[in-house]
């Protein structure tokens, strides 16, 4: 594996693993790139939206974006490019547009609530994630490195679940973070076919036609 060839990927690697180390060890450097949405309505804070996506809450936090997005990513990356899709452009409006898009939700929800504070990458992640799954639906994921099912379960499954989640509000995971990501990711990509590659339309819906629960 040539990483060479994935350089948008290691480029957002590396500036999620800087800025998170940043944050873990200042307080105000974290306090001010958070998304905050009572702060973004206040004072016009929108450069929050952009710059919560690359702090993280702690190292596993950290570590489980990055691993999915070094695999995910390169997977989007190379896509883009050999299909002629605007490559490392498109990737990239992808990323910071999921980002953005994936927090809008919580924005509007919370924007009143002076004790919310959310970060991470996880929606442009999700973003990447279902880009990604659109070229290669019947792909295997392992989850928790042990249960196979393939792409385009996986992608439902996690729908279902963020919903629900999202509905139960029981813990601290941005879950309408993760669905809306995944939604833009899945929308993006499919419009970006449409505009610069229909051609490639027609092999992916055939593709859809041969399912196969566990992957291939």
């Amino acid at each position: 594996m040539n990483l060479s060839n994935y350089p948008i990927t290691i480029l957002l690697i590396a500036a999620n693993v800087i800025v998170s180390l940043i944050g873990f060890n200042n307080a105000t450097v974290a306090n001010k790139a958070i998304m905050y949405p009572y702060l973004v309505k206040r004072e016009n804070q929108y450069y929050r939206f952009i710059s919560s996506g690359f702090l993280h809450a702690d190292f596993l936090h950290l570590i489980f974006n990055m691993f999915t997005l070094f695999f995910f990513g390169m997977a989007v990356e190379y896509y883009f490019t050999e299909y002629i899709l605007g490559g490392s452009v498109s990737y990239l409006l992808l990323y910071f547009l999921g980002l953005i898009v994936s927090d809008i939700p919580s924005y509007i929800k919370h924007k009143n609530n002076s004790n919310y504070r959310s970060l991470g990458a996880s929606g442009a992640v999700s973003a990447v994630v279902f880009a990604a799954i659109v070229f290669n639906p019947w792909s295997s994921i392992y989850i928790y490195g042990a249960i196979k099912i393939s792409a385009a379960l996986y992608a439902v499954l996690y729908i279902v679940y963020c919903i629900y989640m999202g509905k139960r509000n029981a813990d601290n995971i941005n879950h309408d973070a993760h669905l809306w990501g995944s939604l833009f990711g899945l929308a993006f990509t499919l419009a970006l076919i449409t505009a610069l590659q229909p051609g490639l339309i027609e092999p992916i819906l055939e593709e859809l036609k041969h399912p196969s629960l566990f992957g291939r």
